[in-house]
């Protein structure tokens, strides 16, 4: 797999443009957009809370769709929380194990953070205490943007501001504190482009009538507020934006950014803080107008890949279902492998099980 932002290695974009592209240049294409691959249920097992439960998707073979001609695998895997666990003597690959706030991530780094103090429990007034989100930035502060250059069809200026436009949607999309709250991203949504009949078509059943297929959270990040509310009004980012030249002189931007969510129940005197670990890597592109149909100050997506921690098992109801402590308890969590939901070193295919895998993987921190 690539390991420079984007979702799939160049000369396999080629080998996938030989195979499926068909016809010459000519007049403006309808790019059409969503290749989402789908998950097999997990078969629930007796007496094991959902709530523990780690979907791992297993690749769906057959049908397909196709941007450009390119075609773009969507993987969905969800983690969710096992007791915390512990992890000592880890390499740092964002730095050293202490409270001094990181570096912008201008690369995909080495390997996981280090463990700090993850035997601290997160409160209501340090919400990322015992995280390695405690260093992290908040908010868009936390995506990273390169330099911009002239690529494609762009101008340098022109590029700047498609990488700025880009960032505003993950905002919108992930950051948001309405559609944090259950609201339908609009301001996201009039990011994308509206010739792309699948996406619009994806978009339109994804918050009317939701299933593994057309679920929002693969681009979006809900909550019931009637079942959680935040804690605070800061939400920990780590996670960086690259471009490069598409197909068609189109300027190619890919977003890998992990999203650390701190929510307590909504009613109730309870104090305890849940974190919901989620990372997408998601690519667009910014196409030519004069090749593709399009609109001003709009992207056409490409792919878009989620790996969701504490979110809920196998439910696709179109919100992120926390779990705590009293949801946890007496669970048995040895049934899969054990995966570090804040370790970014590696691309979310790499947690990936093979098809027929229908273990439950578990999540080594909170």
């Amino acid at each position: 797999m690539s390991r420079d932002g984007t979702s799939i290695p160049d000369d396999e974009w080629e080998r996938f443009l030989k195979e499926s592209e068909a016809g010459s240049p000519g007049a403006p294409e309808e790019p059409s957009a969503r290749a989402r691959m789908v998950t097999k249920r997990l078969q629930e097992e007796p007496g094991r809370p959902e709530a523990w439960r780690t979907y791992a998707p297993a690749r769906r073979r057959g049908k397909g769709w196709y941007v450009f001609g390119l075609a773009v695998a969507v993987v969905l895997l969800i983690a969710v929380f096992a007791a915390p666990g512990r992890i000592p003597g880890l390499s740092d690959g964002d730095g050293t194990a202490d409270a001094t706030p990181l570096a912008a991530e201008s690369e995909r780094p080495d390997g996981p953070p280090a463990a700090g103090g993850s035997d601290q429990e997160p409160t209501p007034a340090e919400p990322f205490r015992g995280s390695p989100a405690e260093r992290w930035s908040d908010g868009a502060a936390g995506i990273h943007l390169p330099q911009a250059r002239a690529t494609g069809w762009m101008s340098e200026a022109e590029v700047a501001r498609a990488l700025e436009r880009t960032r505003d949607f993950l905002v919108a999309s992930s950051l948001d504190s309405a559609v944090l709250s259950g609201e339908k991203p609009e301001k996201a949504i009039a990011l994308i482009n509206p010739h792309q009949a699948d996406v619009r078509a994806y978009l339109e059943k994804a918050f009317t009538a939701p299933d593994p297929e057309n679920d929002p959270l693969l681009l979006f990040s809900r909550f019931r507020s009637a079942e959680v509310r935040p804690v605070g009004d800061v939400v920990r980012t780590r996670g960086r934006i690259s471009f490069r030249e598409g197909e068609k002189g189109a300027v190619r931007v890919s977003a890998d950014v992990t999203y650390v969510y701190p929510v307590r129940r909504a009613s109730g005197n309870d104090d305890e803080v849940a974190r919901v670990i989620v990372r997408r890597e998601t690519v667009v592109n910014w196409d030519d107008p004069e090749k593709i149909v399009t609109e001003p100050g709009t992207f056409s997506i490409v792919s878009y890949k989620l790996d969701t921690t504490n979110g809920g098992c196998d439910v696709h109801d179109g919100y992120l279902h926390p779990a705590f402590r009293a949801d946890r308890t007496g669970a048995d969590t040895d049934d899969g492998r054990s995966v570090d939901p804040y370790d970014r070193s590696g691309p979310i295919e790499d947690r990936q099980r093979e098809p027929g895998d229908g273990r439950c993987d578990t999540a080594t921190r909170s």
